[in-house]
């Protein structure tokens, strides 16, 4: 196919697309060169840090960039991708051939395309490959009104971009910090209360042993009062106890052996006596013992009768009945 007919195509597609060109940047171009006289200059960052046609393409002869500005053509390569499309072959065509009206035709019809390629890239802040178009579009034509406003979009663009960028960090960091705070305060709490949780748990524990100490002391007090009330009880047993006949003259103990102290009353401490009323033979034994009384009642009741039943008296002329108290003392 030659450069004539491809060139054809070319232009009975551009006046539909040149219409949505035109309306989507119709409120816009009209007030572009207002805007450039008023505006400063935008920064270095805003121009292209590669050349609009790349090297490549620059390399290739004419009929070589004539037959891939047609293939880009046929597969919709209009401006894009970098260093393959149709806006980089016709520029790198018009250097070698400056007086073809075709080919600058051709730039013509695709300079709309490149144009509102440039306002999206823009508006989803590509800004390398907005600044890529704008390179081509100022290429095409340095005087195109579009172009101040597309420069200024980029730098202010990239300004914004910046500025979210920083108040994006500064949230981030001011995030980072409320939630160090909140570490640091939920630490402080988690260690007031487990301050708190030791300190209670202490309490308890004082508070407890007091209650121990307080039951014990009551306990021993109720208990001296026991045994208080059971040796005022012994006492008036004691006094009220009829006194033992007295003994006759002729009645003379041989052998009286102390009873044997119970175990459990001597580990215990436990003191008392025994009243027991026993019956004498002539021959001076004793024929029978009885337990009057004892105090504690049956602690020593046993051990006091198997003494007195081992007691030897001298003989006497008729059996004599007598009572002996025997007393229980673990210090004796």
């Amino acid at each position: 196919m030659s450069y004539v007919t491809i060139h054809g195509k070319a232009r009975l597609l551009a006046p539909a697309l040149l219409a949505v060109a035109l309306a989507a940047c119709s409120g816009k171009d009209d007030s572009a060169p207002a805007a450039a006289a008023g505006a400063p200059a935008g920064p270095a960052a805003a121009a292209p840090a590669e050349p609009a046609v790349s090297a490549k393409v620059q390399s290739m002869g004419t009929d070589q960039l004539r037959d891939s500005a047609s293939t880009a053509l046929r597969e919709n390569r209009m401006y894009a991708p970098a260093g393959d499309n149709a806006m980089e072959y016709y520029l790198a065509l018009r250097d070698k051939l400056p007086d073809d009206a075709a080919v600058k035709s051709a730039l013509t019809d695709l300079q709309p395309y490149t144009l509102i390629a440039a306002e999206q890239s823009l508006a989803r802040e590509d800004f390398p490959e907005a600044q890529r178009l704008i390179a081509l579009i100022e290429k095409v034509d340095p005087a195109a009104p579009a172009l101040p406003r597309l420069k200024q979009g980029v730098t202010r663009g990239m300004e914004v971009a910046v500025k979210r960028t920083q108040e994006e960090t500064d949230k981030v960091r001011k995030d980072a910090e409320n939630r160090a705070k909140q570490l640091v305060e939920q630490q402080r709490l988690a260690q007031q209360q487990a301050a708190e949780a030791t300190a209670a748990q202490q309490l308890a524990a004082r508070q407890e042993a007091a209650r121990q100490e307080s039951a014990r002391l009551e306990a021993e007090r109720q208990a001296a009062a026991k045994r208080e009330a059971d040796a005022r009880a012994a006492a008036q047993q004691v006094a009220a106890a009829p006194k033992p006949a007295a003994a006759a003259p002729s009645l003379r103990a041989v052998s009286t052996p102390a009873p044997r102290y119970p175990a459990d009353a001597l580990r215990s401490g436990t003191s008392g006596e025994v009243l027991v009323e026993l019956t004498i033979g002539t021959d001076g034994s004793v024929t029978d013992a009885r337990v009057l009384r004892a105090n504690p009642p049956r602690v020593f009741d046993r051990e006091a009768l198997n003494a007195v039943k081992r007691w030897r008296f001298e003989p006497i002329s008729s059996p004599t009945t007598t009572r002996r108290t025997l007393a229980f003392q673990p210090n004796q």
